[in-house]
C-alpha cells in the first residue's frame, strides 16, 4: 500500500507562493520591520532555517542516524538564538536563501520512500513532511506586515 504524498502538493503550493512573493518584493519592503524585532526579510530567513534543520536531519538519517523529534520547549530559545543571525543576513540574500532552501528540503521529501515514511511516522515525525504550514504561516504574518 502507498502511503498518502499530499505533503509533496501542499509544500509546491507553498513554494510558489514564497516564490511569488520574494519576486515581487523590494528591497525597502524586505527590510520593513515585523511584530518582536523581525523583519521581513528576518522572517524568511527563519523559514529557511527550519527548512534548512530538515535537510540537515535527511543528511544523518542517510548516513544512518535516525531522526528525533525536537523538543517542542526549544523551539522558543532557538528561534530567539537565531534571531540575531537572521537580522544580520542582507535582505535581498535572506530571501533567496528562504526560496533556494525551501526547493532544495521539497526536493528531498518528495524522494522518500513508503518505508521511509513509516519509519518517520512510527518515530513521531521528527521530519516534518508538510513544510507548507510553517511557510505559511510566515508568509500570512509577513502579508498582514506589509498591509496586504
Amino acid at each position: 500500500m502507498t502511503l498518502d504524498r499530499g505533503y509533496i502538493g501542499e509544500n509546491e503550493a507553498a513554494l510558489h507562493r514564497l516564490r511569488r512573493l520574494v519576486e515581487r518584493l523590494g528591497d525597502d519592503e524586505l527590510a520593513r520591520p515585523l511584530a518582536d524585532g523581525w523583519t521581513v526579510a528576518a522572517a524568511l530567513a527563519h523559514v529557511a532555517f527550519w527548512d534548512q534543520r530538515i535537510l540537515f536531519l535527511l543528511d544523518r538519517w542517510e548516513r544512518g542516524e535516525p531522526p528525533r523529534p525536537i523538543d517542542p520547549a526549544s523551539v522558543d530559545w532557538i528561534n530567539e538564538a537565531a534571531k540575531p543571525l537572521c537580522l544580520a543576513l542582507a535582505p535581498r540574500p535572506a530571501a533567496r536563501l528562504a526560496v533556494a532552501t525551501a526547493e532544495a528540503v521539497d526536493r528531498r521529501l518528495a524522494q522518500l520512500t513508503d518505508a521511509q515514511l513509516r519509519e518517520n511516522a512510527a518515530a513521531g515525525e521528527p521530519i516534518l513532511l508538510v513544510r507548507a504550514r510553517h511557510r505559511a504561516a510566515h508568509l500570512d504574518e509577513i502579508e498582514r506586515g506589509l498591509g496586504r
